[in-house]
């Protein structure tokens, strides 16, 4: 299997199991209706769990183009690799999405909330706040990364065990940060999924939010060049010059979410 088909089927996995739990959860008439959020970031952690078990040995199990972007900033993955990486995971992404809208295909005429809706395939925010919604895409994605590569990079786990620690991490940022836009951290979950919404004939659908999608987009890379850059000078102790780049702009988006807030 090529690396390009490896990224595809993980990423088509991890929507397939995190989108799927989604719509068992809000989509009405199903068996697990009204769940809960601790059932949906469980289904997510568990999600990129089996994601990484099924294609790891073959492309490293990336899943997300924020990861791809993040490592090759810092020298951990090449670059000519990259758009192959993330053109696959938003493939991947797109065509897990239309696997959830078919086999949830008699709920989505009983869900009238177009909102509702939507939430099966992409992120939205608790409250609409463009500056603070993107701070908690940064921040969530930089704890995503930052723990990935503290992860990969100890000795406290083996191999086979690495993948039910990555799944834990997914569960603890969703529990712990996911409330207020809920976790994308994943360009490829939102945008791949997004897209699938906009395109396919789903009954009673409305719009597909565009105006927000940049947010689940931007954010992610941004979060994550910012803790993979964070990780190689704490740990490793080499410093990128990108790193005077990467760290001016998160500290306005910082300044801009508290001055937006404020007033």
């Amino acid at each position: 299997m090529s690396e390009f088909l490896g990224e595809f089927i993980g990423t088509m996995l991890l929507i397939v199991f995190g989108g799927g739990v989604v719509a068992g959860v809000i989509l009405k008439g199903t068996k697990s209706e009204n769940s809960g959020w601790i059932v949906i970031t469980s289904g997510w952690g568990l999600a990129v769990t089996m994601a990484v078990y099924a294609v790891g040995s073959i492309s490293g199990a990336h899943i997300n183009p924020a990861v791809t972007i993040s490592l090759a900033c810092v020298g951990e993955f090449p670059w000519e690799k990259v758009p192959v990486y993330v053109f696959a995971q938003f493939l991947g992404a797109f065509f897990g999405g239309v696997i959830v809208w078919i086999h949830y295909l008699p709920h989505w005429k009983e869900t009238k909330d177009q909102g509702t809706q939507l939430a099966v395939f992409a992120t939205g925010p608790a409250i609409r706040k463009t500056w603070a919604n993107l701070l908690s895409e940064i921040i969530g994605t930089f704890i995503l990364i930052f723990g990935l590569l503290t992860i990969g990079g100890g000795n406290s786990f083996s191999d086979g065990l690495k993948p039910l620690a990555v799944g834990g991490l997914i569960v603890a940022i969703g529990l712990s940060l996911g409330g207020t836009t809920g976790y994308a951290i994943n360009p490829a979950r939102d945008l791949g999924p997004r897209i699938a919404h906009f395109v396919l004939p789903i009954i009673g659908k409305g719009k597909s939010d565009w105006g927000y999608a940049w947010i689940p987009v931007v954010g992610p890379i941004l979060g994550g060049i910012l803790g993979a850059l964070l990780y190689k000078a704490l740990f490793k102790q080499e410093f990128y010059m990108l790193l005077w780049v990467i760290a001016p702009v998160v500290l306005i988006v910082i300044i801009m979410a508290v001055v937006k807030e404020k007033r």
